[in-house]
C-alpha cells in the first residue's frame, strides 16, 4: 500500500514471470521473434476474402464458435485436412482436426493433459524455447536428446530410452519439431523417423509433433510427418503463423479422437477467433499453393543475404549449417564465446537477437549459439545488423577479429 493509491503487489500470486516493459516499438535491427515479411502480407486478396465470407457467413458471428461446434470453422478444418493429407503424408479428415489459437495453444492443451508435475519430458537439445518454458511451468523433468545437422540422433535417443527405463522412467512423451527444426531448421530423414517410431512404441512413449514451419521449405519435399506414419503413438499440431501471419492468432491439432476429444474439452477460450478462422479459410482454400511457394522464394533469397552478411563479417569465427526452409538461422561462436554478455551492448546498439542458452535445455551448453531471425527485416536491414552484432562481438570478445577482409 502506498499513498499514489492501492497496492496489489502484495496480492500477486508466487511464480510469476517479470513485469513486462511498456512497448515502445521496435529497435533497427530486429533479429527476434517469428515474424513474417510485412510485405508478403497479401493484405488484398485478404480483404477481398474477408469480404467474401462475411458478406456469405457474417450471421454466424452472432453465436459463439459460429455455431458449428467447439472444433473450429468446418470449411477451415477440411482445409487443413487436404493440406496435410497432400504436403504431409496424413490421412485426415475434418473430424480429426481441432483449431486452435496458435499452436502455441496447442502446446499448452497437450501439457495440461499429459504433463504433471515430476514427469519426464524429453525434448531436442536445442528447442523451441516456449515449449520448454512451457513444460518445466509444469513441473516436468525436460531431458534433452542430442541433435546432429540432420535431427534426433537415433542412437542417443535409444540411449536416453534404455537409461530411464533402468531407473523405473517411462518419459511421458517425446516432443520434436521433425520438420524445420527450431531452431536449427534441419529436417529429419524418414529412417530416422521409423526408428524413432519403433523406439517410441518399444517404451510406450507417445511423440508430440510441433510442425509450425513445416510449410515453409524450399530444398526439395520433406518425408511424410511422424503422424502420417503412425497416428496411434503420435499427437500432431500445426500453425499459420508462419505460412501466413502471426497475429491471426491460428493454429490446429491433429489426434486419434481418445486424445482429440479431451484436447477439446479442455479448450476454455470460447472459440479461437472466428473471423480468423473464416479468412484463412477463404483465402488458403483458392491460393495456398501459390502463396507458400512465393513466400519461401523471398524468404530463401533473404536466408542468402543473411548467410553472405555472416560470413563477411564474421569469417572463420562463426560456425552455421544452412537450413532447409523456415525463418531463422543458428549460428556458433566460439567456445570462448557467450553470448549472454553481448545483449545489453547489442540493445544499446539497437539490436536485439535470440541467445542460444534461451533455446536448450541445458543452457550452459549453447552460450555460444544465436539464432537470428531473417523473415522480417529487409535485406537491407540484415546486412546493416549483421555488420552492428559482429562490432558488438569484437568490442565484447575480440572475435571476430577480422571483417569485411578488413582487421578489426
Amino acid at each position: 500500500m502506498n499513498d499514489a493509491g492501492f497496492g496489489y503487489g502484495h496480492l500477486f500470486t508466487s511464480n510469476l514471470p517479470p513485469a513486462a516493459p511498456r512497448f515502445g516499438g521496435f529497435p533497427p535491427f530486429y533479429f527476434v521473434g517469428g515474424n513474417n515479411d510485412p510485405e508478403q502480407i497479401p493484405s488484398a486478396a485478404l480483404a477481398e476474402a474477408a469480404d467474401a465470407v462475411i458478406r456469405r457467413e457474417g450471421h454466424r458471428l452472432a453465436i459463439y464458435n459460429l455455431g458449428q461446434g467447439p472444433q473450429g470453422y468446418p470449411p477451415l478444418r477440411e482445409f487443413v485436412a487436404d493440406k496435410l493429407t497432400r504436403h504431409r503424408g496424413i490421412k485426415a479428415g475434418a473430424g480429426d482436426v481441432l483449431i486452435t489459437t496458435g499452436s502455441g495453444q496447442g502446446i499448452d492443451l497437450v501439457s495440461a493433459l499429459l504433463v504433471k508435475p515430476g514427469d519426464t519430458v524429453l525434448i531436442e537439445e536445442f528447442c523451441y524455447a516456449g515449449a520448454i518454458t512451457r513444460f518445466r511451468k509444469l513441473g516436468a523433468n525436460v531431458l534433452p536428446v542430442r541433435l546432429d545437422d540432420d535431427g534426433i540422433k537415433v542412437d542417443a535417443l535409444a540411449e536416453t530410452l534404455a537409461g530411464l527405463k533402468a531407473e523405473g522412467i517411462t518419459p511421458k512423451f517425446l516432443y520434436t519439431i521433425p520438420t524445420i527444426q527450431n531452431p536449427t531448421g534441419s529436417i529429419l530423414p524418414l529412417d530416422r523417423r521409423h526408428a524413432i517410431l519403433a523406439l517410441a512404441k518399444q517404451y510406450g512413449m507417445p511423440i508430440f509433433e510441433d510442425e509450425c514451419y513445416a510449410d515453409l521449405i524450399w530444398s526439395g519435399d520433406a518425408p511424410a510427418a511422424f503422424y502420417g506414419l503412425a497416428p496411434d503413438q503420435v499427437i500432431h499440431i500445426g500453425s499459420f503463423s508462419k505460412s501466413l501471419a502471426p497475429a491471426l492468432r491460428v493454429g490446429y491439432a491433429v489426434a486419434d479422437w481418445s486424445v482429440l476429444s479431451r484436447l477439446i474439452a479442455g479448450k476454455t477460450d470460447g472459440g479461437t477467433g472466428a473471423l480468423d478462422q473464416m479468412v484463412i479459410a477463404e483465402y488458403f482454400t483458392r491460393h495456398f499453393d501459390d502463396h507458400i511457394a512465393a513466400l519461401s522464394k523471398v524468404l530463401e533469397d533473404k536466408l542468402d543475404c543473411m548467410i553472405g552478411a555472416v560470413e563477411r563479417e564474421f569469417g572463420s569465427s562463426v560456425q552455421m549449417v544452412r537450413p532447409k526452409g523456415g525463418i531463422f538461422l543458428w549460428m556458433k561462436l566460439p567456445d570462448s564465446v557467450d553470448v549472454t554478455t553481448l545483449v545489453k551492448p547489442a540493445a544499446t546498439a539497437g539490436l536485439v537477437f535470440n541467445p542460444g542458452p534461451e533455446w536448450a535445455c541445458n543452457g550452459g551448453e549453447a552460450k555460444p549459439f544465436l539464432r537470428l531471425c531473417f523473415a522480417m527485416p529487409s535485406k537491407e536491414t540484415i546486412e546493416a545488423g549483421v555488420a552492428a552484432l559482429a562490432q558488438v562481438c569484437h568490442e565484447v570478445t575480440g572475435i571476430p577479429e577480422f571483417g569485411d577482409n578488413k582487421k578489426r
